[in-house]
């Protein structure tokens, strides 16, 4: 362990919060932080527990879970699990001793970042949805600094960031040579129209329902192919479901349809394909505008804040997106909006222009920036 971290990352859950984590960790190396002295600190639960080692960080594990948004004596333990969460965070920033922290929000992020205000330690809270989440509204209240993706968040202390992506997501080129790589690795032939359907890293029910519906419609076209991101977590039961429709088993005349669970490499998809049909988590909208993908969203229903609407609402507003509700959203659904597009390559290209005119490459560098300020200067008390 680190004598004197400069910084720690914390929060997680999905792979909506480890991205614009990794993000900025990756900026704080590219301006001279050695990696040893940048740890993260989430729960035990979340897709972190993966990602952050295979990147090669120091990742501290909290007890703990969510809270239900209602009452219910689940809430108890679960109220016990953060008490000691927070204690345990105390702990480790005393051994650890950061000079700042970044917390990216959700649950998992805030005992880190409850001491790191308890402490005075500097906190930089990310913010990369239209409407802050329960977490960061509380925290920000009083962080030394909000980094936020949209105008007009409220939150004090903002300073517009854009939503922090990789490094990986800035390197990509949606030219021919990624174009044919893709499709190659793949095995995909280099004419056909490729569609990524995603629903995240944890899955999404009735996105891969309308994916597989989507799958069995167009099962004897050979001109298009479909690479179906289910989520590690609901793999299994689309994998049936597919098996059961005839997609795992279709001529080589017909569709190609690909099915995996969390895709590591689905920048690489996304860059050579014609089109995403995904939720619209924030993380999600940052790769789609960064990379200049023409997307069908279809946003989580009873989101907090519904902020994924309103995310949807920025693209499709910019013409870089249509927006369909999460009701609405059946296989034939997507087939008539996705042959709309397909026909038109002029409007597909429109959409890229649009969706790149959306994006901030700068955006983690901005955030580690913010981290370096504040690392430097002595904390002071904050008032709500």
């Amino acid at each position: 362990m680190s004598d004197r971290l400069f910084a720690v990352i914390t929060g997680g859950g999905t792979g909506g919060h480890v991205s614009p984590a990794l993000a900025v960790s990756e900026a704080l190396v590219d301006r001279g932080h050695p990696q040893r002295e940048i740890e993260f600190v989430a729960g035990r639960r979340g897709i972190e527990d993966r990602l952050v080692p295979e990147a090669g960080y120091v990742l501290h594990r909290l007890p703990g879970r969510g809270l239900q948004r209602r009452w219910t004596t689940e809430n108890v333990p679960a109220v016990l699990g953060l008490i000691a969460s927070v204690f345990a965070s105390i702990g480790l920033a005393l051994r650890t001793r950061p000079r700042v922290v970044v917390t990216v929000g959700g649950y998992a992020g805030f005992p880190y970042a409850a001491a790191a205000l308890l402490l005075r330690i500097p906190l930089v809270v990310v913010t990369h949805d239209a409407i802050p989440g329960a977490v960061n509204r509380l925290v920000g209240r009083f962080a030394a600094a909000n980094a936020v993706a949209y105008p007009g968040t409220a939150l004090p202390r903002s300073t517009v960031t854009g939503p922090p992506v990789r490094r990986a997501v800035l390197e990509v080129s949606r030219d021919d040579k990624t174009r044919a790589r893709v499709r190659a690795a793949l095995a995909l032939s280099p004419s056909a129209q490729l569609i990524v359907v995603t629903s995240g890293s944890l899955g999404a029910r009735s996105v891969n329902s309308a994916a597989i519906e989507l799958a069995s419609i167009w099962a004897t076209r050979h001109d298009i192919a479909i690479y179906h991101v289910a989520g590690d977590r609901n793999l299994e039961t689309v994998r049936a479901a597919a098996g059961a429709a005839g997609l795992l088993a279709l001529p080589e005349s017909g569709l190609k349809y690909r099915l995996v669970g969390y895709d590591t490499d689905l920048i690489s998809a996304l860059a050579a394909c014609d089109i995403a049909v995904s939720r619209a988590g924030a993380s999600t909208i940052a790769e789609l505008t960064a990379i200049g993908v023409p997307s069908i969203l279809i946003p989580l229903p009873g989101a907090p804040s519904d902020h994924q609407t309103r995310n949807a609402a920025t693209l499709e507003k910019a013409g870089a997106a249509r927006m369909i509700a999460d009701s609405d959203c059946t296989g034939e659904a997507l087939a008539a909006a996705i042959a709309s597009y397909l026909e038109d390559g002029a409007r597909l290209s429109a959409m890229s222009v649009a969706a790149r005119s959306l994006g901030h490459p700068d955006a983690a560098d901005r955030v580690a920036g913010l981290a370096e300020e504040f690392a430097s200067r002595r904390p002071s008390r904050r008032s709500p």
